[in-house]
């Protein structure tokens, strides 16, 4: 896999690769992505491109349905059917920079469907943050303005009828390798009871050699989409029982600020820190 990509640096030090124009195969459906993120100590905590789906794309935008095109890759859910190998793939193009420097990106990218017309305009900031000396936080904020001349619909194989699956929007692939994998919220843990729980955030951490944590903290409710067994993933859901329709020439806005600690944090510094940092969510653009 070929990219052009653009280091995110903390004074000298690099804490994450973005690559803006990617060559990647039309089923993932194209678009930029975070990866390799890593800790401030250079553990990494993101995964591409793994075996058990290709299509995960370390920390992107992905959303499964979009007036009926694929812009988060595989196959897509069909009703009476299941999962579907359809030629509906979408791809997500770079258009312009409107900021670049050390440690932020700003830029402006298209929703091209698989008929080659423009479906979404986005607007999409990205920047590191400094939180302490064993931490730095990923601020990723996106705008998508419907560009069709009609009502558009984003929507999740949940939505289509999959129990469960209301994945689409804001999505992290998670190094998990051989660690166990921990999930926190503020009054619960465990995949199980922050699957499809709205909380004011939520945290992965993996216990192993070289430990790390990640803590979410999402601008808006979203409802969360979480896995731990099978792999490690935390996406904030647009469409998790209704598909979200944006009228022609409208926006939705999402922001999701996302801490990148060495170490495996307790409950109660995940909260401190977690409150802290949802003092940054302050209005549109970040």
């Amino acid at each position: 896999m070929t990219a052009q990509t653009v280091s995110l640096r903390l004074g000298e030090r690099p804490v994450a690769e973005y690559a803006w124009q990617p060559r990647l195969p039309e089923t993932v459906s194209p678009r930029p992505f975070l990866h390799p993120v890593r800790t401030l100590g250079g553990t990494e905590v993101t995964e591409s491109m793994p075996a058990d789906h290709l299509h995960h794309l370390g920390v992107s935008v992905a959303v499964a349905d979009v007036g009926g095109a694929n812009f988060w890759g595989g196959r897509t859910f069909v009703p009476g059917r299941g999962p579907v190998h359809l030629p509906n793939h979408g791809t997500q193009r770079h258009h312009r920079w409107t900021t670049r420097d050390a440690s932020s990106v700003h830029h402006e990218l298209r929703w091209i469907g698989p008929a080659g017309t423009d479906l979404v305009r986005e607007r999409r900031r990205i920047a590191a943050l400094p939180v302490n000396d064993r931490a730095w936080a990923l601020d990723f904020g996106f705008e998508l303005t419907n560009v069709t001349g009609e009502p558009l619909a984003f929507a999740s194989p949940a939505t289509n009828g999959r129990p469960g699956a209301g994945y689409g929007g804001f999505f992290w692939r998670a190094r998990r390798g051989d660690r166990r994998i921990h999930v926190l919220g503020p009054d619960r843990t465990g995949e199980r009871r922050l699957h499809g729980q709205r909380t004011a955030w939520l945290a992965l951490s993996g216990a192993d050699t070289d430990p790390w944590t990640l803590i979410f903290v999402p601008g808006q409710a979203d409802l969360w989409f979480v896995r731990s067994r099978d792999y490690a993933g935390v996406g904030s859901a647009l469409a998790w029982d209704q598909p979200l329709v944006v009228g022609s020439g409208s926006a939705l806005r999402r922001r999701i600020i996302t801490v990148v600690a060495d170490g495996r944090l307790r409950s109660r510094e995940v909260a401190g820190i977690a409150g802290e940092v949802a003092a940054l969510h302050d209005g549109w653009p970040p």
